[in-house]
Order: structure tokens, then sequence, then C-alpha cells
């Protein structure tokens, strides 16, 4: 059996993968900025804030990473009309694709908290930071630097897992394919070219990301992991729970009023 492929008439539809492309690219950039900050909050808040708020975080992680992207995205499309919140397509994308990213950023940037060392807390409370002053400016670039690759593992995996969402009409990539295969009748090689420009993203996208990581967190990574390698003198990376929470707690009381 032989199949003849024919791209011959795919020139006409150039400008409408563009747009899907671009509508790709767009929703990751928003989901990704959304889900980021989303992310950071839900870690500082696993990882130092009340049992109560702590509860709920790890609900909002658990119900997330255990149930389909799919099932989520119908949720707030079809779901959230009928408690009376009506929004179109494209913001119930943005929306499903920002909490998605926004649990698994959690558990992402929590370790990467958990990854720096309790003497650089200890040395920002001789230095006189309270406890916000030591997360944001102590911990938390760190932090970041530590998971960076694996946050933005997680961003291209949201970026193809954008695809399904063709399924409530918003004209991304995937939809722009269903489109044109639904008039050439020529599905393979439809699919061949999104497939070609998934991958071509992926790569360019990847690519620019790991440049901006290293600008942004030069060095960062380098001196949290050198500062872990001391902790057979005692000095080993902040613990979980309980144990991080009283650091975080204690930074909060300069050292001059204890």
């Amino acid at each position: 059996m032989t199949y003849a492929f024919d791209f011959s008439g795919f020139g006409l539809y150039a400008g409408m993968l563009a747009r899907g492309a671009a509508v790709t690219l767009g929703l990751t950039a928003v989901s990704t900025l959304a889900g980021g900050l989303v992310g950071i909050a839900g870690a500082s808040i696993a990882a130092a804030g009340p049992k109560w708020a702590r509860w709920l975080v790890a609900s909002y992680v658990e119900l997330i990473r255990n149930t389909p992207f799919l099932v989520q995205l119908f949720f707030v499309f079809f779901g959230l009309p009928s408690l009376g919140i009506h929004i179109d397509e494209i913001q119930a994308a943005i929306l499903a694709m920002t909490v998605n990213l926004g649990a698994y950023a959690t558990e992402i940037v929590r370790a990467g908290i958990d990854s720096i060392s309790r003497g650089q807390v200890q040395a920002a409370q001789a230095l006189g930071l309270h406890g916000r002053q030591v997360f944001r400016h102590v911990v938390l670039p760190q932090a970041l630097a530590n998971v960076f690759p694996a946050l933005l593992g997680q961003v291209l995996i949201v970026m193809l897992g954008s695809a399904v969402v063709s399924q409530i009409s918003v004209p991304d990539l995937t939809y722009a394919a269903n489109f044109i295969q639904s008039r050439n009748f020529r599905s393979f090689e439809s699919y061949v070219i999104i497939t070609a420009a998934y991958l071509l993203m992926s790569i360019v996208l990847r690519q620019l990301l790991n440049r901006f990581g290293r600008r942004l967190f030069a060095g960062r990574a380098a001196r949290g992991l050198s500062s872990g390698s001391n902790s057979s003198s005692g000095n080993h990376g902040l613990p979980r729970n309980w144990r991080s929470r009283l650091m975080w707690r204690g930074a909060r009381t300069l050292p001059t009023e204890r």
C-alpha cells in the first residue's frame, strides 16, 4: 500500500496556521506568567503559611495533578456558566492553563525552597532581615534558580497540552489543522505540518527560556548548591514543614529585639 503526499494546497492556509501558532504562543505566555505567580504564592504558603492555608494549597495541588487537563478545561468552560460566571473560550483556556501550571509550579518551587541551606536564612537574620525580606532576597531567587529547568519543562508541557483547547473552539494551531483537513481531506499532511510546528516552537522556546534563565539567575544556583554542599558541618538544607516555618517566623524578629 502506497500513500502519495500532497502539500501543494497548503499554501492557501499559511496565514491560518501562522495565526494558530500565534494564539498557541500567546496562551502559553500569559498562562506562564500567571501560573508562575500562582506557583510562587502557593509554594510560600505550603512552606510557611498557616495550617488551614497549607491544607487548601495541598488540596488544590492534589486535585489538579490527579485530574485530566481536558476535564479541567471543560469544567471551566462549561461548568462556570452554570454558576453565573460567563467567560469566552480564550479566557477559559487561559484560566484552565494557569490553574494547571500553577499546581505543578507550586510543588516545583516548594522543592526549590527546601533546597536552600538553613545557614543562609540564619545569615540573613544576623543582618537584620525580617521574614519577608529573607524570603524575597535570599530564599526565593536561589530556589527559582535551582528549579528553573523543571519549571521550563513544565511550561513546555503546558504549551503542548494546550492543543486540547481546540475542543472549545479556541483558534490555536490544532484548531487550524482540524479546519484545514476538513476542507482538503489531507489529514496526514495537516497533522505532519502541525507536528513540525509544535516541535519547532518547543525547541525555539526552550532555547530562548534557557538563555533568559542563564542571564536572570547568573551565579545564583551555583551559590545555593555550594551552600548545600557544606551540610556536613551541620548546615543542612531547609527541612520541610514545621522546621522551615520556624526558621522563617523567627527571622521576622530583628536580632536586637530578641
